[in-house]
């Protein structure tokens, strides 16, 4: 019994030496991330890019939303955040040139997540132009406006871009982050060892690689 209790405090010190290691792993290539190849170009000038790519109609992309505008607020200040709406197929299409449509007017920071709230909670269907238009009109939209933007030669070409990037970016799933052109990581890759989502866990990785992308560009 007292060599039982003399041994206590070192396991329990070997114990917590291993959770904190366990806590502190760093990211692995192939498991939480993976790299892009070839790598993909940045337009953010000095700053570390991190690109959301998401679809409206994703019910994975709504439950990240709350996660996700918690780290905004706190990403560092040589961070430059996108967001990319995939497209996989066609029916996509609408919902992307819904997003490209109230980025355009500059309604992200109005409609962005009332957008995820009226298909994902109020089981709207968005995906029919016609419910649209009605809905954004109801949300003190210009009716018009909206639709003469949706229909913009503008709108069409982000909408076509947003395909390219969902290929050139070998997006498989969405929500996923593309850090940097080069690292790209998902909830679906950060699970716990029940396979449930792990949010806080997910952004510790893209910490991780944003540091990582800062380090290979020469900053600290």
């Amino acid at each position: 019994m007292q060599l039982f209790k003399r041994f206590l405090p070192l396991a329990a010190a070997l114990a917590l030496f291993f959770s904190a290691g366990t806590a502190a792993a760093q990211a692995v290539a192939g498991k939480d991330y993976r790299l892009l190849n070839p790598q993909q170009p940045t337009d953010s000038g000095k700053k570390v890019e991190v690109l959301e790519f998401f679809w409206y109609g994703c019910p994975h992309c709504s439950s990240l939303q709350p996660s996700l505008r918690a780290w905004l607020k706190r990403k560092p200040a040589d961070v430059e955040f996108k967001r990319v709406p995939a497209v996989f197929q066609d029916s996509w299409v609408p919902l992307t040139k819904a997003y490209y449509t109230i980025e355009a007017m500059g309604l992200v920071d109005k409609l962005h997540h009332d957008v995820f709230s009226a298909i994902h909670e109020q089981k709207i269907r968005l995906q029919d132009t016609t419910v649209l238009f009605d809905w954004a009109a109801k949300r003190g939209v210009d009716r018009q406006k909206f639709i003469d933007t949706y229909n913009s030669f503008a709108v069409q070409s982000r909408a076509q871009r947003s395909v390219d990037m969902t290929r050139n970016y070998d997006i498989s799933g969405t929500p996923a982050l593309v850090v940097d052109g080069r690292y790209l990581t998902a909830p679906s890759m950060t699970l716990n060892p029940d396979n449930s989502i792990n949010y806080e866990r997910f952004f510790r990785v893209v910490d991780e690689l944003v540091a990582l992308a800062r380090k290979n560009r020469g900053g600290k």
